[in-house]
């Protein structure tokens, strides 16, 4: 089974895909992003593009990988990803689903206000990328092809874990951690996925 989920950039999709994560005795977060630094290091200036997703090369290896990892793999596949095309959801996810692959969806939401929250507390501020990309994703993530549509406003990353876990049918271990080590948690994540971060980890590795 595969479990994605979307949302705006600030809407705590990789800190809920971790959280399930951490709760299920056999899962796998995959991250589709990391393609797409490797075709952005691997291309021509010429005919490079701003956005990676807009690569038919990435939407088709991160189809054919999901593909490979739901066949070998036998847990619980976690895939946190902001898609807000239609056609390119349809390129992976439909793909899938014809496929007979079994893939949740569900798409995280929150307020432009508390989307801007996140993003600073992450050092990402009004100007960044992310923030300029508010609007847009949230205008097409409210489209119908993107529900399941979770309202994170008032729920923690504990709460949405659950919430999905419970909507896909998922079995949640306890957790035995104390709030300093869950808090320890959240913040290697975040700190870990902050995107200046990512991306010189990126560069170095692929250097």
């Amino acid at each position: 089974m595969i479990i994605w989920i979307n949302g705006a950039f600030g809407s705590g999709k990789t800190q809920t895909a971790h959280e399930l994560h951490r709760r299920t005795a056999n899962s796998y977060v995959y991250d589709p992003e990391n393609a797409g630094y490797f075709i952005r290091k691997n291309i021509p200036k010429l005919i490079s593009k701003d956005d990676f997703q807009d690569y038919p090369l990435w939407r088709e290896f991160n189809y054919s990988m999901l593909k490979h990892l739901d066949r070998e793999y036998e847990g619980l596949i976690i895939v946190p990803m902001t898609v807000v095309s239609v056609p390119y959801f349809n390129e992976i996810v439909g793909r899938l689903r014809e496929d007979g692959v079994s893939v949740n969806h569900f798409t995280l939401f929150a307020s432009k206000e508390t989307l801007k929250k996140r993003l600073s507390s992450r050092f990402e501020g009004s100007h960044s990328w992310a923030a300029r990309q508010i609007d847009r994703c949230m205008e097409g993530l409210s489209q119908d092809t993107f529900k399941h549509h979770v309202d994170t406003e008032k729920m923690s990353v504990a709460d949405n874990a659950e919430y999905i876990a419970s909507m896909a049918n998922i079995e949640l271990l306890p957790d035995p951690r104390g709030t300093i080590r869950k808090t320890y948690d959240r913040l290697a994540t975040q700190i870990k996925h902050i995107r200046f971060f990512r991306i010189i980890i990126q560069f170095l590795h692929f250097s």
